[in-house]
């Protein structure tokens, strides 16, 4: 609470800054949300399941400033200590919520073209492209440090959002946008990480370094934003997986579709790591007005052991406005999300089913 007051009067001792230094803003959200999980493990025949119910509360803050001429400053500031940002409960209340700077980002709009640079916002939760990139083979995450009833580690898929929700939904780099013919490109370079420290074969370049690209453009009513992503160096696990794909934004009256296809693959042999796997992810969502759905199909074959995954994934909400006005609102959002995932190996199947419903109560400001 301390570290939370003390951000707090940074923040607005900033604001009262002098006139000419820019205002800075600050909006955000609080939310409460009860979740129930419901998850049955099912191990060569041998079942276990499980069941919890439990509160999470998160804040975020959004300081933002104008800085003139089209140059802009925006930051996120959240906890980090656990996935989301959502902080669960300890005995008495007795746990300790603190703040990290997520996200910030400077840079430059002008008619044609923009920047921006630093820990930049990736919106994964809106495109899949670096889930099944990461998350092809499913994997722990960077905060999978819980055992499950079975007694393994928690792992990720690449229908869960994972890109988002355990990694916050950030990385380091450069986004650069400009016009280009009928639509716009944008493409975005981040290192993911300084895990190496040698240099037998890149230089100095041979850290995690990854760039996408995308072009947006719009034929009659729908949007084409074709996508790739390649790997310049390798990853922090020996990695260099690359992806390609599209997503189409389809109106449909005052309604709206999205169609994501996106194809994985990474077959090398780096520093005694070998992979040789490929897989595909496709979604299919829609949104009309305060209901929002999605479902996620993923399959990847790994050659290498001989194994292959598949993943489905469905999330839908219903958004219940409370309370709305010019300087905040106040909203109840039930949630549905269930993921069904089967690995197939040479021993036999192996099912991991999660069901989930929600509640979010959630305050913007």
């Amino acid at each position: 609470m301390k570290r939370i007051l003390s951000l707090t009067a940074m923040f607005v001792a900033l604001s009262y800054a002098p006139p000419a230094s820019a205002e800075l803003k600050i909006g955000g959200e609080t939310s409460v949300r009860l979740r129930d999980d419901f998850g049955h493990t099912t191990t060569y025949g041998v079942k276990t399941s499980t069941t919890d119910q439990y509160f999470q509360y998160r804040l975020r803050l959004k300081p933002s400033a104008d800085l003139g001429d089209g140059y802009f400053f925006k930051a996120l500031v959240q906890n980090e200590n656990a996935a989301g940002g959502w902080q669960g409960l300890y005995a008495n209340n007795t746990e300790q919520y603190s703040l990290q700077v997520s996200q910030f980002y400077f840079g430059s709009n002008n008619e044609t073209s923009h920047w921006a640079l630093g820990r930049i916002p990736l919106g994964s939760l809106d495109n899949p492209i670096l889930d099944l990139t990461l998350y092809a083979i499913p994997g722990p995450g960077p905060l999978s440090t819980a055992a499950t009833s079975a007694g393994s580690t928690p792992k990720l898929y690449a229908v869960d959002t994972p890109v988002s929700t355990n990694h916050f939904d950030r990385l380091l780099g450069i986004n650069y946008g400009i016009k280009l013919g009928d639509g716009e490109l944008n493409a975005v370079l981040v290192n993911f990480d300084n895990a190496s420290t040698t240099t037998d074969d890149k230089g100095l370049l041979n850290d995690g370094y990854g760039l996408t690209a995308i072009y947006k453009a719009t034929v009659g009513d729908v949007t084409i934003a074709p996508q790739a992503y390649v790997t310049l160096t390798h990853l922090a696990d020996n990695r260099a997986p690359y992806s390609f794909g599209a997503q189409a934004f389809i109106p449909v009256g005052k309604s709206k579709a999205t169609l994501s296809g996106f194809y994985t693959a990474d077959k090398n042999t780096y520093r005694g790591s070998s992979y040789n796997y490929s897989g595909y992810i496709f979604r299919l969502k829609g949104e009309s007005g305060p209901v929002l759905a999605w479902i996620d199909y993923n399959k990847t074959t790994d050659n290498l052991n001989s194994k292959n995954y598949n993943n489905t994934f469905v999330w839908a909400q219903y958004k219940l406005s409370v309370h709305e006005s010019a300087t905040g609102n106040f909203s109840l959002t039930p949630t549905v999300r269930y993921r069904a995932s089967r690995e197939n190996n040479t021993v036999g199947t192996i099912d991991n089913d999660l069901l989930r419903t929600e509640l979010y109560a959630t305050v913007t400001f």
